[in-house]
């Protein structure tokens, strides 16, 4: 989840993957850490995120604002890229001086409440300093994890379809609510001989394509402690991906790896794309095409699996400062001028007040709207699957993985082994 499409994320993910060295190292609990207070009462929170530079401008506007409305609380800035921000957090967290309030996402949730490292905000929302109220389609609740508010949505997203209109409009496919796979397949391979490109950029190591997949069947990629499926599941999930590339339905590897850091599908590579529905707006900026969001495929035409995911915030339990965090990230999640500015950088934004305050002016944020709006209209929207602690490494090797077996460097049920004994190691940490 971001601001980026799928090149950024499977870069991260290896990043991900790289560290799970360092991720046996532990904080230790308790309250301290180096930030002070002056002695006219002024405070000083340290936040800390993962962005480009766009995000840090819109960001530092924000706690400009914020700033201004809380003069006794002055915020000290800090961003990296995806993945040098968690080499960094992990550093520090090891360290016991995380930042006060953090930039954060599910998959780390029950990995860093497992060391002690993130605040419960449910504290200071009894108090009165944050509030749950307004928020969009009960999206709050992907920050709560055993009764805890370990996090606080600046953002919500789900995953999508991406298609070229041009290329399916001439092929004559028209995506509707309620297809199902076999019907999306078809459209694919109809793409391939009709339009003589690939239809599919390569949907089978996308561990969320993949959970909402399992979902429509009764299962789901995560439990609260492990795996929700077994080898026979992603065999036959990997054979028919591995069979679909060698029919030349989904793009080549090799070329998918040629078109970076662009999109294959923006490339004119393949007709369609899964990706989280916040990541669309990419496709604009780097192809030549016009394209659009259509419905997942379903296994029994009516059930997608989907739910909303987030961006959130996360505050340390080692703060000194736990109210000023608190009204600090009710300030950014609640504010509407702070909608204004923010747009849907982290996604579509999470709150009613900051929803309404920001009115998009360019067609792929209204198409991301409106497509949010309309799954959620649909009643498809299920809860969020539950991320145990490792989840991060598991979906950097279902990537990997799963990106060598489409090469055939590794064949299909070496493929499904490998993924299983990393999870296992990355799941029992």
């Amino acid at each position: 989840m971001g601001n980026s499409g799928r090149v950024e994320r499977r870069a991260v993910l290896k990043a991900a993957g790289a560290s799970v060295a360092a991720s046996g190292l532990a904080a230790t609990a308790g309250c301290g850490g180096g930030e002070s207070g002056a002695g006219d009462g002024t405070v000083t929170i340290r936040y800390a995120w993962w962005g480009a530079d766009e995000r840090a401008k819109r960001i530092n506007r924000s706690i400009a604002l914020f700033e201004k409305k809380y003069p006794k609380i002055k915020v000290q800035t800090d961003f990296q890229d995806y993945a040098a921000f968690w080499e960094k957090f992990q550093t520090q967290a090891a360290g016991g001086n995380p930042p006060d309030v953090f930039q954060n996402a599910v998959g780390f949730l029950r990995k860093y409440d497992k060391r002690g490292i993130l605040f419960d905000l449910k504290s200071q929302i009894d108090a009165g300093n944050l509030s749950l109220k307004g928020f969009r389609a009960g999206v709050e609740k992907v920050g709560q994890v055993d009764g805890k508010q370990l996090g606080i949505p600046v953002g919500s997203n789900t995953m999508s379809l991406v298609i070229d209109e041009k290329v399916f409009e001439k092929a004559g496919v028209t995506p509707k609510r309620g297809w199902t796979w076999d019907e999306y397949f078809a459209a694919l391979k109809r793409i391939h001989d009709t339009q003589k490109v690939a239809g599919d950029t390569g949907y089978f190591s996308i561990m969320y394509l993949y959970d909402l997949y399992l979902r429509q069947n009764g299962k789901a990629f995560f439990t609260e402690d492990g795996l929700g499926f077994d080898e026979a599941d992603l065999t036959e999930w990997w054979t028919d991906g591995y069979n679909r590339v060698k029919a030349g339905i989904i793009t080549d590897p090799q070329r998918v790896e040629q078109d970076k850091p662009k999109s294959s599908l923006s490339a004119g590579h393949a007709a369609s794309e899964f990706t989280w529905d916040n990541f669309t707006v990419r496709y604009t900026a780097e192809g030549d095409s016009s394209y659009g969001l259509a419905p997942i495929p379903t296994t029994d035409g009516k059930q997608t699996g989907q739910y909303l995911a987030s961006l959130m915030l996360s505050a340390s339990a080692r703060t000194k400062h736990p109210k000023e965090v608190a009204q600090f990230i009710d300030f950014m999640v609640h504010d509407p001028e702070v909608g204004k500015i923010m747009g849907y950088d982290r996604g579509i934004l999470a709150t009613t007040e900051q929803f309404d305050a920001f009115q998009p002016s360019d067609a792929p944020s209204k198409a991301i709207a409106r497509y949010e709006q309309d799954v959620a209209a649909a009643g498809v929207l299920g809860a969020i699957t539950p991320h145990p602690a490792g989840a991060d490494t598991v979906e950097a090797a279902f990537l990997r993985v799963g990106g060598d077996m489409s090469q055939g460097t590794t064949k299909v049920s070496d493929a499904v082994k490998q993924f299983f004994s990393e999870a296992k190691t990355a799941l029992a940490v």
